[in-house]
């Protein structure tokens, strides 16, 4: 494996399992010291944090509430404090659920942008200053949910498309110095078994859904792309892959 990324800090916030911990691993793989950030999953977060040691880099889990500006606010300072920089931040942590449209609350909605949407710009803000310093990067997971309607998640939906914006938006704000990208992924799977997930398989290209693999693959190629790719949003979606 080529280590690309030798040298360089990355923050992974929520990746202590599933697509978080799969683009974590694969930034390890290419040399990157690795911060992840989790919530409630500290046994899983420990469990990231030895399998990124294993890749030979320095590697640490970061308790963050990110509904808490605070927190956000002094997850950015221990990155700096415990390794003096950051290159990479990668806005991964998200919450999804499903309700009707006529009975999603105020709080429901609230909750939702919270995560999937002010947390990402607060860290990125919090961020600015030190990838700004080193020419660094910003990637963004979004959703297909933020690209095409899903009537009984609406307020996902709508959380994702706003953070593509967000993205499109920083890429311009922040260029030339940082680079801004969003990866927008459709059904992913993690060897769950269900005739709804073949269902959506036969209707991709591919005829299968896509892996976290597979946006891990997009996240390297963001993470080591050329500096001027930027304010792209790139949809893995049934297996497509890049």
């Amino acid at each position: 494996m080529d280590r690309l990324l030798k040298g360089k800090t990355v923050l992974v916030t929520g990746a202590a399992k599933r697509i978080g911990r799969s683009i974590a691993l694969a930034l390890a793989e290419r040399g990157a010291d690795v911060v992840i950030t989790y919530l409630a999953s500290q046994a899983e977060a420990e469990q990231t944090v030895h399998a990124l040691a294993a890749h030979d880099v320095d590697a640490l889990a970061i308790r963050c509430d990110l509904r808490n500006p605070e927190d956000i606010e002094q997850t950015v300072s221990t990155v700096i404090n415990d390794f003096g920089r950051i290159d990479l931040l990668v806005n991964n942590a998200g919450i999804f659920a499903s309700e009707a449209l006529e009975e999603i609350s105020a709080d429901q909605w609230d909750a939702m942008f919270t995560t999937n949407t002010r947390a990402p710009f607060l860290m990125a803000q919090a961020a600015y200053a030190h990838l700004r310093a080193v020419k660094g990067r910003i990637l963004n997971i979004g959703s297909l949910g933020g690209l095409h309607p899903w009537a009984t998640h609406a307020h996902y939906c709508t959380s994702k498309a706003a953070l593509h914006m967000l993205s499109q938006t920083m890429a311009k704000a922040w260029a030339p110095e940082i680079s801004v990208n969003c990866i927008a992924p459709g059904m992913i799977v993690q060897g769950e078994v269900d005739e709804a997930y073949e269902h959506l398989a036969r209707k991709t290209p591919m005829q299968r859904n896509g892996t976290a693999d597979d946006v891990a693959a997009a996240a390297i190629f963001f993470a080591t792309a050329p500096h001027f790719i930027t304010g792209q949003l790139l949809a893995v979606d049934g297996g497509l892959g890049l």
